[in-house]
Order: C-alpha cells, then structure tokens, then sequence
C-alpha cells in the first residue's frame, strides 16, 4: 500500500473527525464528504434520513454493500438549571466518568455556539467530601456555561433551549509512534477508510468483481443506521474492533467480527475474508463481540436479504478516550480491496 493513500486517510479522518456529528446533526459532515467523494469523480445520492449513498459500476451482476457511519455519540440540552447550569441527556452511549471535565460546545438553533465544560455536580475536592467518588452520570452532572450565567433567565437570553445539540471536543491527536487518539474513531475513522478505497479504485483504475453500492449512515449510535438499504447481495459492515478482555484484537489488527449481539454473521463471508487475511499475510482476529451491534445488525432487523459481515480496525477504549493505529487503518484497507478485487 502506497504511503501516500495512508496520510490521505489520515488527513480526511481528522477533518471529519473536526466536524461535529452527533446523531441527528449529520448534514454538515455528510455534506462535506459527499462533496470530497464527488470531488473524486462519483455521483451520490442522499436517502430520505440522510444516509450518503455512491454506486460503483462492477464486472458481474451481484451487489455488494459496505457502510460506515459518521453519526457520533453526544448530548442535547434537557433542562436549564436555576443556576444557569445545563442537565443534559444522552445521544447514544459515551462513558461518562470519562467526560467528567471534558470541553464541549453547545449549539443553539440559531446557530450560536457557546463554550462549556461537563462537570460533576460535586466538582471540587475542597468543597464536596465525594468529591472523587461520586458517580458520574447525566442524573450527576451538569455543562457548566462559559458565559456571565447566575440563573435559568441569563441562560434562556443567550437562546439557550431544552433540544439544543451539545458536541463534545475530539481532541483529535496522531502520535509520531502511528497512534491516532481520538473520540469518535467509532466510526469516523471506517469512513475514512471507505473513502481511501473509493480513492484508490479511481486513481488505480480498478473495476471491481461486484457492483459496490458505499453506505455512509446516520444513525448507527441509536440503533437504525442502515435499517433501509438499496437491495444488496452482501453486505460489510466497516466498523471498528473491539479490544480487551477475553479478546484477541489489538490496535495493529483488523477485526473480523465472527458474532455480536445480533447473533453470527454470515459463515461463508467471513472464512473467506480469513483465508484472504491469512494469503495477504494481514494482521487480522477473529473475535466475538457480546455488546455490538453494527449497520449489518439494523439492516437485518429492517428486513433486508443478504449476506452480511463486520470488519474494522481495532479501536481501544471504545465510547471513551479512543486509540488505534495506522497499522489497523492499513490491514482493513487492504483486506477490503482484496475482497472486492
């Protein structure tokens, strides 16, 4: 693989990774990745909900999928606290322990953004006795305003309003050792990974065995990405893999998702993304995934008929301070353009 297709990966991961995309607030980077794919020379298209959809003309007649997902995990305004502080409720599942003290920025719908911090409501070690055991939770934390607020009015004037999108700061960082750090690696980093492959089929002029319909959802964080999907033989999903215990994967593999909590995905697919990781000499592992569900999950669920897959570079601490590393970026890259090849 051409060093040069790895930095452009990595330099698209991290503007998108800089464009905030909570589920629900997707029309900018969607936007700003249609517009970069069309750049390369392909149409695209939008479903009703949103979903980025590019088509890329094969040597036979079956259909394969491949979908990422660019929605994140994040937050929106619930209330407004008689100090002008914020409660907030979830989009999706982050690990709030991990958030206690993070930046983030809370967008009004007259598009002002306002600066703030997520906070326990027991912040100070020499104010609270439980300071440092408190648990954290939106029930126990509060986004402290950077902005002159004593109460529910001061706050209710900037326009501030129950609905309001609350994004939390990526602090995107790539290490010299290859390590890229980042929230929302899950799954901006795939998408970057679908987007390389469309690079590389048009700059290599490669015209792959299958007709190739690209899924980029928004919905994926909250369960129903890719629950409608153009009608497809087989579909993979490009998401991230798990890391920890009682699992083989590390930040240099591709995973290949045997079963998650959707149940197994399909036999035939995944020995044969085995046996061409193990031609290709990749780093890969197999692993089984107990609480993961992906966009091949929802599209089952939505009652589509296909065969389908998961695969991804190994991500550590998922819905966290997340981390991966070129090496992982590379061996998915390569065992897609096999696959479809």
């Amino acid at each position: 693989m051409n060093e040069l297709y790895l930095n452009e990966l990595l330099n698209f991961a991290k503007k998108i990774l800089n464009i905030p995309s909570p589920s629900g607030f997707t029309d900018n980077v969607i936007k700003q990745i249609k517009d970069d794919i069309e750049a390369l020379g392909y149409e695209t298209s939008r479903t009703k909900k949103g979903n980025l959809i590019v088509n890329v003309s094969g040597r036979t007649d079956k259909v394969l999928g491949l979908s990422g997902h660019v929605d994140t995990l994040g937050a929106m305004v619930r209330s407004i606290n008689s100090d002008g502080t914020l409660k907030f409720t979830t989009i999706g599942g982050p690990i709030w322990p991990t958030l206690d003290g993070e930046y983030c920025t809370v967008h009004t719908r007259d598009n002002t953004d306002y600066q703030g911090t997520f906070l326990s409501t027991s912040p100070s070690s020499h104010v609270y006795k439980e300071a440092s055991s408190a648990q954290r939770s939106p029930d126990t934390m509060i986004v402290r305003l950077d902005e002159v607020v004593k109460s529910k009015n001061d706050t209710l004037k900037l326009g501030i309003a129950p609905g309001d999108f609350i994004f939390f700061d990526p602090k995107t960082t790539i290490t010299k050792s290859g390590f890229i750090k980042s929230r929302f690696l899950d799954d901006k980093i795939s998408v970057a990974i679908l987007f390389t492959l469309l690079k590389y089929l048009k700059q290599e002029n490669i015209v792959p065995a299958m007709n190739l319909v690209f899924i980029i959802s928004t919905y994926e964080e909250v369960g129903h990405g890719a629950a409608y999907i153009p009608e497809v033989d087989e579909m993979i999903a490009v998401d991230m893999g798990c890391i920890g215990e009682d699992l083989s994967c590390t930040e240099q593999d591709v995973s290949i998702c045997c079963k998650d909590s959707s149940g197994p995905y399909d036999y035939s697919i995944i020995s044969k993304l085995v046996q061409i990781a193990q031609d290709n000499k990749l780093n890969y592992a197999t692993d089984i995934y107990p609480f993961y569900g992906s966009d091949v999950s929802a599209a089952m669920r939505g009652g589509n008929d296909f065969k389908g897959a998961l695969i991804g570079p190994g991500v550590h601490a998922s819905h966290g301070m997340e981390r991966t590393h070129k090496d992982a970026l590379e061996n998915t890259l390569k065992l897609l353009i096999e696959y479809i090849k």
